[in-house]
C-alpha cells in the first residue's frame, strides 16, 4: 500500500458515516480509496445528506500528531494488523497502537467488570491475571477504574492490552494516568479513535467489542445488571469467545449481572485453573473463517437506480430502530440483494441508517 493509498484510507475511514462494513464496500466497488472518496458525496446525497469526505489536510495531521506523540498507525490488510479483529465484519479500520505490538498475536483473555468494583473483587482480578499471565497468557481490559485497572495491573509484568475507548493521546480516567504511562512502556495500548478524541458514553460500546474480537475468553468479575461488562460479555459471546464468570452474594447489586451470565449459559469459574481448564476444551475460533459475511459482494456497478430509490424509501418506511437481519428486510421489502445492497450504502452515508454486527441494520439513532 503507497502511501497516498494509506493517507486516502485513513480520510474515507474518518468520514462520519462510515463505518468499517461500508469502508469495506466502498473499497469493493471503487478498488481504491481515491476513487472511493470521489464518489461518496454523490452516494450520500441520495441516501439524505451530502456528505464532504474528511480533507486531506486534517488525515496528514492526524499521522504526524500520532507520529509525534510515540504512537503508530496500522490500517485494515497491513501485515501487521492482527488477524483475531480481521476475522470479523466490524473490524476497526484503523488502529493507533502505543508500546509492544507483538502481544496483540498472542493467546488474550479480557478480564473486565465493576469500576465501583469491592476490594476484594479488585484483588481476585488482580491475582487471575497475575496467574493466567504467568501461564503466558495477555490480558486485554478498558483501563476503566475498578476491576480494568486492577487486571491491567496485575498482568503489567506478563502482558497487558489497554484498549482506549478515547484517543491514543488521552490517560483516561485521570487517575489512571500513571498506569496509561506504565502500560504504553511494558504493555499496548490500543485504539480506533481518532487522535486526539475526548471520552463519551457512546463510544465505550465500539471499544467494548475490541475486547471483545481480541480475546479467546472473556471473564467478568463484578457486574452490575446494567454494566459496560454485560456488553462486551455480549458481544463476546456472539464471536464465538467462551463467557466466563465470578459468582457473587445476591445481596450485592455488583454481583447481579455475573450471576444473570451464570443463569444465562456462561461458564462458573472459581480460580484460574478453571479458566485454563475451560481454554483447553474450547474450539480455537481464531483458526476458523468469520461466521457472519456482509452483503458487500452483492454490490454491483451497474445496478438500476430507479430501483434503488425504491428500495430507500420502502427500506425506510419499514426499519425501526431495533436492528433487523439484512437477509429478512431484503425478503419484508422485496427487493433484491443487489438493489438492498445499494440502497444501505447510500443510506448510511446519508446518515440515515446504522450497521450492526452480525449483518443487522437499523435507523440511525441520533445522539443528544
Amino acid at each position: 500500500m503507497n502511501q497516498r493509498e494509506r493517507l486516502n484510507r485513513l480520510r474515507l475511514i474518518r468520514t462520519p458515516f462510515i463505518g468499517p462494513v461500508t469502508y469495506r464496500q466502498l473499497l469493493l466497488l471503487y478498488q481504491t480509496a481515491d476513487k472511493a472518496l470521489a464518489a461518496v458525496p454523490e452516494l450520500s446525497s441520495r441516501g439524505g445528506r451530502k456528505l464532504i469526505p474528511t480533507s486531506k489536510q486534517r488525515a496528514e495531521a492526524e499521522m504526524e500528531q500520532i507520529e509525534n506523540c510515540g504512537a503508530s498507525l496500522i490500517l485494515f490488510g497491513e501485515d501487521a494488523y492482527p488477524a483475531s479483529l480481521s476475522r470479523f465484519e466490524d473490524a476497526p479500520i484503523a488502529l493507533t497502537y502505543k508500546g509492544s505490538l507483538p502481544l496483540i498475536h498472542k493467546d488474550i483473555i479480557a478480564i473486565v467488570g465493576a469500576r465501583n468494583a469491592s476490594l476484594n473483587a479488585c484483588r481476585l482480578a488482580q491475582y487471575f491475571a497475575e496467574t493466567l499471565g504467568a501461564d503466558d497468557y495477555v490480558i486485554a481490559s478498558g483501563m476503566a477504574r475498578g476491576i480494568d485497572r486492577a487486571a491491567h495491573k496485575g498482568s503489567l509484568k506478563t502482558g497487558t492490552i489497554a484498549v482506549l475507548a478515547n484517543g491514543i493521546d488521552i490517560p483516561y480516567p485521570k487517575d489512571n494516568t500513571d498506569l496509561y504511562e506504565h502500560i504504553s512502556e511494558q504493555g499496548l495500548l490500543l485504539s480506533e479513535m481518532p487522535f486526539g478524541t475526548q471520552p463519551t458514553a457512546r463510544l465505550f460500546p465500539s471499544r467494548n467489542r475490541i475486547i471483545a474480537s481480541l480475546s479467546r475468553a472473556c471473564l467478568i468479575i463484578e457486574a452490575a445488571l446494567k454494566s459496560g461488562s454485560l456488553i462486551t460479555a455480549r458481544e463476546a459471546a456472539d464471536r464465538g469467545c467462551e463467557v466466563m464468570a465470578i459468582p457473587g452474594s445476591p445481596l450485592d447489586p455488583r454481583s447481579k449481572g455475573c450471576n444473570t451470565l451464570i443463569q444465562d449459559g456462561a461458564n462458573l469459574v472459581q480460580s484460574p485453573e478453571d479458566v485454563k481448564a475451560l481454554l483447553r476444551q474450547s474450539i480455537d475460533m481464531f483458526s476458523l473463517t468469520a461466521s457472519y459475511q456482509t452483503d458487500a459482494a452483492k454490490l454491483q456497478p451497474d445496478v438500476d437506480m430507479q430501483l434503488v430509490e425504491m428500495a430507500r424509501h420502502q427500506i425506510m418506511k419499514n426499519l425501526s430502530h431495533d436492528p433487523i437481519d439484512i437477509d429478512e428486510l431484503g425478503r419484508w421489502c422485496h427487493v433484491s440483494a443487489e438493489v438492498l445492497a445499494a440502497a444501505l450504502l447510500e443510506l448510511e452515508l446519508g446518515g440515515s441508517i446504522q450497521r450492526h454486527f452480525c449483518n443487522r441494520v437499523s435507523r440511525l439513532v441520533e445522539m443528544p
